[in-house]
């Protein structure tokens, strides 16, 4: 059994903002300035965590299998597994040591945490990760005590310091394993030591000739239900509503694998066409293992990696052939249960601003600004082989799993699977009440911003964003309150 290395967090919550049920009130007692009240987010909703625990009715199988999948997504990696209480396979570069330590909000299995909302909890968990085990990284100027978990993508490649034509798109990891005392090996008879010398990229040249773009990481919650939603179901939704759509100005279509043509769904690009997928890709770019899916030893974009920061045979994770003992599977399968089995969160009916606020707020989304048009409340989910608790079910992610243009104020130049530079996978909506950080990049933290963001003048969202600027200050507050509730 894999050692479990938790990150406890502790949450000391403070509600921001004003409620709408609050701001009404004060208008009918006649409080001087109250007509004045501007709507505002009300930040992360505070009290219980209503996300984490894996789907009701697993049987007992399938909730060993969720548990042991959630070890080894917490788990810490190491270069040679040799420090204790971590797994094999380390880098050479990489973005950070566990699934967990960006996937941490507001539980395991969310988004970036921050100290921005909750004080009490540690920083970015990569600020930890650059010198841990006495590497020498520098921490990017982009990654902040306060701020996201972020990767980087180049959008062009560079050559002699200069920008090329060539598109890049691909993940500069942001850190090395240099300097850390597990990277280093004794070369044969001789005894002298090999020892990994890599440099981070250079992201300061990167930001003055503008060439840099960041993500944050995907919730993944309710992936199992995702998975199942069949490709006929979002086409059939895809054409519903098609006079409101082509009167605000909303096209869509679906992201397609390039082996057989169906329809991804997982990544902000919808770039992923099943969870394994997802999980072998992430760990091979993200803590820059090795595994069944991605089995060869990945550098930045371009680069050929010296023989002097390679450690170990591959593919570093692998079916287990030789202890009938222990589990087959690697931690790619593991990853991938312990999605499929995590349950989507539990919205709220009375927090932040009341029931009668948030039915208000719905019904805002849903028929006076037409958000719902692209963030579909509910997909049906089918039978899943994998267990009677996933499906048939209703999936309220908020999501039409489609890639809409959103303009050039959102864009990030960097092209997945069908999708450009300027598309993105509608993002699910679930658990929007208790993040911290919005949209791909995490350059907002309050929703209000986010969805401003989405108003570009070429952007898909353009007319919701004017019908939502177009609500009273009380029924933005409304609308806020009930994104706040899911």
């Amino acid at each position: 059994m894999r050692t479990l290395n938790v990150r406890t967090l502790a949450r000391s919550r403070v509600v921001r903002g004003v409620g709408a049920g609050l701001l009404l009130a004060l208008i009918a007692d006649g409080v001087p300035n109250a007509q004045s009240f501007s709507a505002r987010d009300p930040g992360p909703r505070a009290g219980t965590v209503d996300a984490g625990p894996s789907l009701a009715g697993l049987t007992s199988g399938q909730q060993g299998l969720f548990d042991v999948g959630k070890e080894a997504f917490e788990e810490i990696a190491s270069v040679q597994g040799k420090i204790p209480n971590t797994d094999t396979g380390l880098g050479p570069r990489f973005n950070s040591v566990s699934c967990g330590s960006c996937h941490a909000q507001p539980a395991v299995g969310g988004t970036s945490p921050s100290t921005r909302a909750f004080p009490n909890i540690g920083p970015n968990p990569q600020i930890a990760a650059a010198n841990l085990q006495g590497a020498t990284n520098r921490i990017p100027f982009f990654v902040r005590a306060d701020g996201p978990v972020r990767e980087a993508r180049f959008k062009r490649v560079v050559s002699n310091g200069a920008l090329t034509n060539t598109p890049d798109g691909g993940v500069h990891a942001l850190f090395t394993i240099a300097g850390r005392v597990d990277a280093t090996n004794v070369v044969g008879a001789t005894g002298l030591a090999q020892t990994c010398r890599l440099a981070q990229p250079d992201f300061d040249l990167a930001r003055r000739l503008d060439n840099i773009e960041f993500r944050i990481p995907t919730p993944v919650f309710g992936l199992g239900l995702v998975e199942t939603i069949s490709d006929k179901t979002i086409l059939d939704n895809m054409a519903a509503q098609g006079s409101d759509k082509r009167n605000l100005g909303i096209s869509g279509r679906p992201n397609r694998n390039g082996n057989d043509g169906t329809i991804t769904k997982f990544g902000w690009k919808a770039q992923n066409i099943s969870l394994t997928m997802f999980s072998g890709e992430a760990y091979n770019v993200e803590q820059g293992v090795t595994n069944e899916l991605f089995p060869v030893e990945r550098g930045s974009p371009g680069e050929t990696l010296p023989p002097e920061c390679l450690f170990n045979g591959t593919p570093e994770d692998a079916t287990n052939f030789d202890d009938a003992t222990e589990s087959p599977h690697g931690d790619l399968v593991r990853f991938a249960v312990f999605m499929r089995f995590l349950a989507p969160p539990t919205p709220s009916t009375t927090s932040p601003g009341g029931a009668a606020s948030i039915q208000r707020g719905a019904a805002l989304f849903r028929d006076t600004v037409k958000c719902a048009l692209c963030h579909t409340p509910s997909l049906p989910v089918g039978w899943s082989s994998y267990s009677r608790s996933i499906g048939p079910r209703a999936a309220n992610l908020y999501s039409d799993l489609l890639l809409h243009d959103m303009g050039q104020r959102l864009a990030d130049g960097v092209s997945q699977g069908n999708a450009g530079g300027s598309e993105f996978r509608t993002a699910p909506l679930w658990g929007l009440g208790q993040r911290v950080f919005f949209l791909h990049d995490g350059r907002a933290s309050d929703l209000e911003q986010a969805i401003q963001e989405h108003g570009g003048r070429d952007s898909e969202a353009r007319g919701t964003v004017s019908l939502f600027q177009q609500l009273s200050e009380s029924d933005k507050q409304h609308l806020l309150n009930f994104l706040r509730s899911l």
